[in-house]
């Protein structure tokens, strides 16, 4: 039997996703196909924060019954799923069943009952031990939380992922064991609030934090290179900060969700920290590592924004430099507490996307003008990426600070560590020379 799954949004869905294909795999006997036509089931792992997900959901369920063969199933999936429920059912007669992201594991129970909805947040599977999925490449991804206890005002996560609880440290160090074998060289620890790791478990536990954490991963003989998202600002303490510039295996890069400059707007979000604080944490941050990478998320326009406290954005953008961005125009979520706001409080619509276009053409400065400075630095990267054409060959990975290398004219193996010079630049792009290959 053949898989064709779907995977819309952030990396923990693409997590959930691997989860599936490792449980249906294993328990179902199915393979991954990349042609929908020839699958027996199609999952769609659906996304709550992207713009207008209700609207995508239907379409790609709509343009899915058209092209399945007779007798497959669709599924769907993922946080849209959640909050939605048995309404998809409802709505799309041809969908088979309705998995929630808070219960996963669930998977091949929901694949064997006709129309079975399965979305409850309160479903704890935090101890339910997943196979690891066939080809786990180089690089893989762990999850260590589920859930998330925050209530920022434009976030549905907390309505379709539930409370925030920890998965136990013998179990994550079995996973990461693992993928080690399997011959993962790096890992990337995911949790929608990371670095708030040890603060809940459902089960007895001994007591520790996400440092602890860090701390017991880099004993892994053979795993080389750990990597995290997303912490919170309001979990950077000093030990958490010391504990990433220390160990040797974390990666010297770090996406710090800045959200907006504006203590006010962020207030408004209900984040929990301030201009100050965030810039407090840079400030250490880059006193312990001078050459961190760091990247944020930025939404433009949320309600109330006015032209003060988008120059307090960008403020934080000249001050930090970042060296990847991810920017959007504030748009409301169902569930969230901004949604209910009403229009008095929303920002004209063409003011937010001036702000927005304002931002990420200084932000494409900034990056043109940095590219300049790694002229001539040296860099081990993992190759993750190659190619070799008639038309082109070329290999790229990132470096431990996570600046991405694009070695033209060199076909070199993935997996492999590679010293690179950085020896031109394309816009805020970096093209590289290899000097050694180590096995």
């Amino acid at each position: 039997m053949k898989l064709y799954i779907e995977t819309l949004g952030c990396a923990m869905n693409t997590r959930d996703s691997e989860h599936m294909i490792s449980e249906l795999q294993k328990k179902e006997g199915y393979e991954l196909t990349s042609d929908a036509k020839d699958a027996d089931l199609i999952l769609i792992n659906t996304c709550s924060v992207r713009e207008k997900p209700e609207r995508k959901l239907f379409s790609e369920i709509g343009q899915f019954a058209k092209i399945k063969k007779a007798g497959a199933k669709i599924g769907v999936c993922g946080c849209t799923a959640s909050h939605m429920g048995e309404q998809i059912i409802k709505r799309a007669p041809s969908v088979d069943f309705v998995l929630g992201a808070r219960n996963v594991s669930k998977i091949t129970e929901v694949l064997h009952k006709p129309k079975a909805v399965e979305v409850s947040i309160d479903y704890d599977d935090s101890t339910y031990v997943f196979d690891v999925a066939k080809n786990a490449g180089i690089k893989a991804l762990l999850n260590i939380s589920i859930g998330c206890d925050k209530k920022c005002a434009y976030c549905i996560v907390p309505h379709t992922r539930g409370k925030e609880i920890s998965i136990p440290l013998d179990l994550l160090l079995k996973e990461a064991n693992k993928l080690v074998a399997s011959g993962v060289k790096e890992i990337m620890l995911l949790g929608q609030n990371v670095n708030n790791y040890g603060a809940r478990f459902s089960v007895p536990h001994e007591k520790i934090d996400f440092a602890g954490l860090l701390r017991e991963l880099e004993k892994i003989e053979g795993l080389y290179r750990i990597r995290f998202t997303s912490p919170h600002p309001l979990h950077m303490d000093d030990a958490f900060l010391e504990e990433f510039a220390r160990n040797k295996k974390v990666c010297k890069s770090i996406h710090i969700p800045l959200q907006s400059g504006s203590t006010q707007i962020l207030r408004a979000m209900r984040r929990g920290y301030t201009k100050e604080w965030y810039l407090n944490r840079i400030k250490k941050l880059r006193s312990l590592v001078p050459d961190v990478g760091i990247s944020t998320d930025i939404i433009v326009g949320f309600p109330t924004e006015s032209d003060a406290d988008f120059q307090d954005t960008m403020d934080v953008l000249e001050a930090v430099r970042f060296d990847t961005m991810y920017s959007f125009v504030y748009s409301p979520r169902p569930h969230t507490e901004s949604a209910s706001w009403g229009q008095e409080k929303e920002v004209d619509k063409e003011v937010a996307s001036k702000r927005l276009a304002i931002l990420q053409n200084r932000h494409k400065e900034i990056l043109k003008e940095d590219a300049k400075k790694e002229l001539g630095k040296t860099y081990t990267i993992l190759v993750e990426n190659n190619k070799q054409s008639p038309v082109e060959v070329f290999s790229e990975g990132r470096s431990d600070n996570g600046r991405l290398i694009k070695i033209q004219g060199e076909f070199l193996d993935i997996g492999s560590f590679v010293e690179v010079e950085v020896v031109a630049t394309d816009g805020g792009s970096l093209i590289g020379k290899s000097k050694a290959v180590e096995a």
